[in-house]
This record gives C-alpha cells, sequence and structure tokens, in this order.
C-alpha cells in the first residue's frame, strides 16, 4: 500500500499518514520513537530492542515529517533530534489507529470456526510430501492454524515416529507420560487400562499450567469394529453458546475451574483456569474441558453456582451434539494433530475382535506458528 502524504498534527505529539485506497491512519511520536528501526533502537543482529520505556524522552515530539523517494515515512523527533525511517508497509501492517474495543466472545479472523460440515473435508497433507517440500509443509501448517485441526497420511507405523512429525515445525513437549505415550485398547482387556469405552470429547492436560498447546495422534493398528476418533471446534461451540446463552458464556469466561492428575511416579498436578478463556480485549484464546480430570469448583460465587452448573450442562450438550462433531476412522499410518487450546477430541466405543493401538505426543504452536512465518517469508510462499 503506497504512502501519500504524512501531517504533524497540532503539537506535534502524532502524525496523520494517507495511504493509496484513501484511508488515514494517525501514530503517536512517542510510538514511532520507541518502535524506531535504527541499530541504535534494535540490534541488527536478532531485531531485539536495545532500549527500554525509561529510555523513552517523555517530551518526545515531531518536528519534521516527510515521504522519501523510495515511499518510506521519515521523520525527525526532539528532544533527541533523532532521524528515523519507517517502510510504508511496516506501518501500514503495525498501525493502530482506528482498534476499536469488541464486546466480548470473538475468535481470531485467522481462524475458521466449524461444525460437522467439515466432515469429509478435514485438511489433509502426505508424510513424504511435507518431508520433501516446503510448500507442502506450509499449506498443511497453514491449516493446523486456520481449523485446528489436520490429518497426516503415510506415517510410519513405526514405534515413536509421530515424534518425527513434530519435529518438522517444533519440538515434542515431553511430559510425565514420556516423549510419547501409548493408547493401546483391545476387546475384553485383561487390564481395565486398556479399555474399549468411549471416551468423552475432550482437551488434553487441563490440569498443566501451561497445556501443551499441540497434541498428534498415531495409528499403528486398528482391526476393531469402532473406535472411530471424533473431533469437535471448541471456539464453535462457545460462540455457539455465547449467541445461545450469553449468561453462560459470561459465567464459564469469568470464573476459574479446578482440575486435577494424581498418577503413578509422585506426580501430583492441578491448575485453575475459565473453561473458555477469553482475553482482555474480548477474544476467545483458549477452551478447557475435560470432565475425567475436573475437580470440584471452589472459585464459583455460592449465589451463581447453579446458574454456572446450566452453563457448565449446556456447553457439554453442544459438545455431545452430533452437529457439531467430524468423526473419521484412522487406518494404520495415519496421524491426526490437534491445536488443544481449541479443539476437542474424542473416542467411540468399539466391539468385537482386534486391536486400537495409537500412540500420542505433545508440541507446542510456538514452535508450528514459527515454522509457518518463516515458510510464508519464502519467494512463492
Amino acid at each position: 500500500m503506497k504512502l501519500m502524504s504524512v501531517d504533524i498534527l497540532p503539537g506535534g505529539n502524532a502524525l496523520e499518514l494517507g495511504w493509496e485506497d484513501e484511508s488515514r491512519s494517525r501514530y503517536h511520536a512517542l510510538w514511532l520513537r520507541d518502535n524506531a528501526l535504527d541499530d541504535e533502537t534494535r540490534s541488527p543482529a536478532n531485531g531485539q530492542r536495545l532500549i527500554s520505556v525509561l529510555d523513552l524522552p517523555t517530551d518526545s515530539h515531531l518536528t519534521d515529517a516527510t515521504i522519501s523517494g523510495d515511499g518510506a515515512l521519515v521523520v525527525t523527533i526532539a528532544p533527541e533530534m533523532k532521524e528515523l525511517s519507517f517502510p510504508g508497509s511496516w506501518l501500514k501492517h503495525h498501525r493502530y489507529d482506528g482498534v476499536k474495543p469488541r464486546s466480548a466472545g470473538y475468535v481470531d479472523p485467522a481462524m475458521d470456526t466449524w461444525d460437522a460440515h467439515l466432515q469429509n473435508q478435514v485438511p489433509t497433507a502426505i508424510w513424504d510430501d511435507i518431508r520433501q517440500s516446503d510448500t507442502a509443509l506450509c499449506r498443511w501448517l497453514a491449516d493446523i492454524r486456520r481449523y485446528g485441526v489436520a490429518k497426516l497420511t503415510g506415517v510410519p507405523t513405526t514405534s515413536g515416529a509421530l515424534c518425527d512429525v513434530a519435529e518438522t515445525f517444533g519440538y515434542v513437549r515431553e511430559t510425565n507420560y514420556g516423549r510419547w505415550f501409548e493408547v493401546r485398547s483391545e476387546v475384553n482387556p485383561s487390564n481395565l487400562a486398556y479399555t474399549n469405552l468411549g471416551l468423552q470429547a475432550h482437551t488434553d492436560n487441563p490440569y498443566r499450567d501451561p497445556v501443551p498447546t499441540l497434541q498428534l495422534l498415531n495409528c499403528l493398528e486398528n482391526s476393531v469394529e469402532g473406535g472411530d476418533s471424533i473431533v469437535v471446534d471448541g471456539f464453535s461451540i462457545a460462540l455457539k453458546l455465547k449467541s445461545e446463552n450469553p449468561a453462560g458464556f459470561d459465567l464459564l469466561s469469568r470464573y476459574r475451574a479446578e482440575f486435577e492428575y494424581a498418577g503413578a511416579n509422585d506426580v501430583q498436578l492441578s491448575a485453575s483456569k475459565p473453561m473458555i478463556d477469553v482475553s482482555s480485549e474480548g477474544e476467545i484464546t483458549a477452551i478447557s474441558f475435560n470432565n475425567r480430570s475436573a475437580a470440584p469448583l471452589v472459585k464459583v460465587p455460592f449465589d451463581e453456582m447453579e446458574a454456572y452448573y446450566d452453563a457448565y450442562r449446556c456447553f457439554a450438550k453442544l459438545v455431545e451434539d452430533e452437529s457439531t462433531q467430524v468423526s473419521f476412522r484412522l487406518a494404520p499410518g495415519e496421524l491426526f494433530i490437534v491445536d488443544n487450546t481449541r479443539v476437542l477430541h474424542a473416542r467411540r466405543a468399539f466391539s468385537g475382535s482386534g486391536t486400537r493401538w495409537l500412540q500420542g505426543c505433545y508440541a507446542d504452536k510456538d514452535g508450528l506458528l514459527s515454522k509457518l512465518r518463516v515458510l510464508e517469508k519464502r519467494p512463492g510462499h
């Protein structure tokens, strides 16, 4: 977007820019000084800021502002009389003028919420493709960012192979369950740990702080009848709850629920967080929903406890509604990944003879999003 005009506003504390599309945006002198791109303000090696907010003169103001021949904004800021240059594209990308408060309960526009209509349309890639092609990897990671879920086919059925998938974009998040863990269930098992019961849709490990933000599940064997995997978009459920029961949405986002896990090897994990986490700007940022790990609620006031349970029940009903669910049967060599802060996953019960063996591991979104940003900046992406 081409920069067309610049005007210093009265007092010199800010300026206003005019753009090729006839839009306008304002920037404060203090903000421009803080975000200067010169080598004295930011390290040329890593881009990190070399000054603190205490180094900024409180009376920073503009004395001159022009547009250079290459379309950059050039300003002089007193009292340091520091001349700074900002590319027009950088300013357009970082504009903050026009940001308006929003009511609580919206989703990042880069994400597409979904329901059962995503059935048979879950984004899917091939393991060899994403290993050998940055374009294919970029597309797959972008789909995970957009939908919070994706599949991968052609994954080796060797133990631990899913960790290789995680390491194409980030790092395995090791927990008390190990680098990876077994989800091995048998019909009529000798040990109840290998159950064939269904599992309610849930997010994993809400008793951790911070919670693992990605989960991968790779199928090694699946010769049972049933046992289909189910995924549910928790952000879509939260938006639906807000629409149908705004008071319930408010309760689940305002009060923290309790989650806990006491396992073997002296493990005692607990965390408290809202079932629907909403940022100070009103953006839905995380879902924490896991009946098996729910601890007694102690942060909800007595006068609102019954209403909270009503909201909790409404949320659970929406999660269990088939119109919100996408299901698929994993074959050996197929893997799926979910954004564990957004997408709930479940398993249907199964019967008959055979074995269902999956392996799971955790990773984090910071690695995935970092890899995706790097790939998107490369030519051709």
